[in-house]
């Protein structure tokens, strides 16, 4: 029997012998391989990780002690160890298990993570409630050196370096990549550490922990290393006992670290050297390209379509960019560590002085676009509607209360698939139409999507374009830079009785609907301004009006329609159709949006059940 197959949990783990240890770490990321190119999902940062994984769980004594993964993107192998190989095939699918930790999933996931940077507070919450408790259990943070970037890790550290009895261990994954290439001071300084000294073997906690072979690997290093310059570490001036960094791949030199390690009291600091893609050569050689993944064979490889694909929204944004730069020297493009993902790659090039990568740092992206706004620039911000939600102060106080001009071009807007409800983009229309001096738009199709992003660029205030993943409905894209008229929609369809007010990407849908009830179908294009007169133009030729949004129902774009026909004082029977109140899980978006009667099909059933087949009333569909 593979030695694989005989671990359920890491208590089965913890008595393999320790020679027995490399051998499992093989097989699992044989395992990892194989089962990830059958199902898609983050392949190079699990390929990284699979030691540390194994090194942790054997070391600890986990679920007592807790781990905490930031992002989690990188969990698959401790998925693996802890109950969940014969439920592995289902990764990312709808019913199966997800790609990042969940706490209703498994004991063994602490702590819900996939958005960046919040490991070391939440760690830091569970050993200050270990201490309060009186119970004695160990907190771990392994966080990445991209989510290093952002503020709110330094925030946790700040916090966690006068709290000496707790049992706080950070464990910094230095696999010298985010998801984009890694960028600013923190990386730089990063790789001055590692030329400068490879191990702090010289330093007070270094020598007691650190194993005798590494800790005179060090020695040799260190004599051979004279006058090289040895960088202060920034993570003892936080309270930390800094150790590392250490070969991440190592387990001879994992484990009895971690051992000593966890004899010591008091906040723990250790840097652990990982590379991407480990152990798969592609991987290795490309680890963006394999971050993340569909199927592929992979003895061959990922292989480019054979096929031309229909252009993604995400493209669309990308070469609207190039195109206005080239109008218009005063823009800039901005992005928290998401070039590919974000369409920017052929921007960085063709404009690199005017492309700016912040990092794992969304707050910070958004007022540094307000800064270069007031000084006369066009900042353009590219992120995802899931990470804006984490600059809203920034977004309302530094830029919308002083009305700069600063374009926002949200992609992944609803739902995105397998990712599941952490990078789901359903709050945007939400929370972005309350904020005054906003302008708020919701394309259709792809060209429609470029009209508003120029129509946004030429808004002199703030204005946000969204957009959803993927490819758009194969619409023929104009090469002009045109605009529309600011707060107007427009009529698609012309029917009888009833009327679909549409946003973005329901419109398709909303037409397959009317065909099936002969209902009018409009365009609404706008959120915020709303197309005030086209709702009481609607209103007052149709018995029911419909408003279909992939977004959540509570304060979205149906309750702005509401909210125009209350303060005109028209009373007509409307249905509100959107995303439940509830947050829906990973899947195919296609199958999750007729799940909640999103589709063509389910617009013209809801919409039959409640005004075509029986006495009309208000209603709001929370699924």
């Amino acid at each position: 029997m593979n030695l694989l197959e005989t671990i359920n949990n890491p208590a089965d783990l913890r008595k393999l012998p320790r020679h027995q240890l490399k051998p499992l770490a093989d097989e699992l990321r044989t395992f990892l391989l194989d089962s990830v190119s059958k199902t898609g999902g983050h392949l190079s940062s699990n390929l990284g990780t699979v030691e540390l994984t194994v090194a942790l769980h054997y070391v600890f004594n986990t679920p007592h002690d807790r781990i905490v993964w930031d992002v989690g993107h990188q969990t698959y192998s401790h998925k693996i160890l802890t109950g969940r190989r014969d439920q592995f095939h289902t990764l990312r699918q709808l019913d199966g298990i997800s790609g990042f930790p969940r706490r209703v999933e498994s004991e063994y996931d602490t702590f819900g993570t996939a958005h960046s940077s919040t490991s070391i507070s939440a760690a830091l919450g569970m050993a200050a409630a270990a201490k309060l408790k009186g119970e004695q259990r160990h907190a771990i943070a392994v966080i990445g050196d991209g989510s290093m970037t952002a503020g709110m890790a330094f925030e946790a550290l700040n916090n966690a370096g006068v709290e000496e009895d707790c049992n706080l261990l950070v464990i910094l994954n230095d696999n010298d990549m985010s998801i984009s290439p890694p960028v600013g001071a923190l990386n730089r300084y990063l790789a001055r550490l590692m030329s400068g000294q490879f191990y702090a073997a010289a330093k007070n906690v270094g020598k007691s922990v650190l194993p005798g072979p590494v800790l005179e690997l060090a020695k040799k290093l260190e004599e051979h290393a004279k006058g090289m310059v040895v960088p202060a570490t920034m993570f003892e001036e936080f309270g930390f006992n800094y150790i590392g960094p250490i070969d991440g791949h190592d387990l001879d030199s994992l484990i009895p670290t971690l051992q000593n390690i966890r004899n010591l009291k008091g906040p723990q600091f250790l840097h652990v050297v990982t590379k991407k893609g480990q152990g798969y050569k592609l991987a290795e050689a490309e680890p963006i390209l394999y971050h993340g993944t569909g199927k592929f064979n992979p003895a061959e490889g990922i292989k480019p379509a054979t096929a031309p694909a229909k252009i993604t929204y995400t493209e669309v944004f990308g070469n609207w960019l190039c195109d206005m730069a080239a109008k218009d020297e005063r823009l800039v493009g901005i992005t928290p560590a998401m070039r590919e993902g974000s369409g920017m790659v052929r921007f960085n090039a063709e404009y690199p002085k005017r492309y700016f990568d912040v990092g794992i740092a969304e707050q910070h992206s958004v007022t540094f676009g307000a800064g270069l706004a007031c000084e006369g620039m066009k900042p353009v911000v590219a992120i995802y509607s899931t990470f804006l939600q984490r600059a809203y102060d920034q977004l309302i106080h530094d830029v919308a209360l002083q009305n700069l001009d600063v374009t926002f071009a949200l992609d992944r807007a609803g739902i995105v698939g397998a990712d599941g409800a952490t990078h789901a983009g359903n709050y945007d229309l939400a929370y972005l139409r309350c904020i005054p001096n906003m302008v708020v738009m919701a394309a259709s199709d792809e060209n429609e999507c470029r009209q508003m992003l120029t129509t946004a660029y030429h808004y002199p205030g703030p204005a946000a374009v969204r957009y959803p993943r993927g490819a758009g409905i194969g619409a023929a894209i104009a090469q002009e830079l045109t605009t529309i008229p600011l707060g107007k929609g427009e009529v698609r369809r012309q029917g009888e009785r009833v009327a679909i007010l549409a946003f973005g990407s329901m419109v398709a849908p909303a037409l397959k609907a009317g065909e099936q009830l002969n209902a009018t179908v409009a365009n609404m294009r706008f959120v915020k301004p709303l197309d005030v007169e086209l709702v009481k133009q609607l209103a007052a030729d149709h018995d029911y009006l419909v408003t279909v949004e992939e977004g959540c129902v509570m304060g979205g774009a149906g309750a702005a329609v509401a909210e125009a026909l209350a303060e005109a004082g028209i009373v007509k029977p409307l249905q509100m159709l959107g995303l439940p109140d509830k947050f829906i899980d990973h899947g195919d978006p296609a199958k999750l949006l007729a799940s909640v009667g999103l589709d063509g099909d389910g617009i013209a059933k809801s919409i039959k059940q409640r005004f075509l087949g029986g006495e009309p009333r208000l209603v709001v569909n929370n699924g």
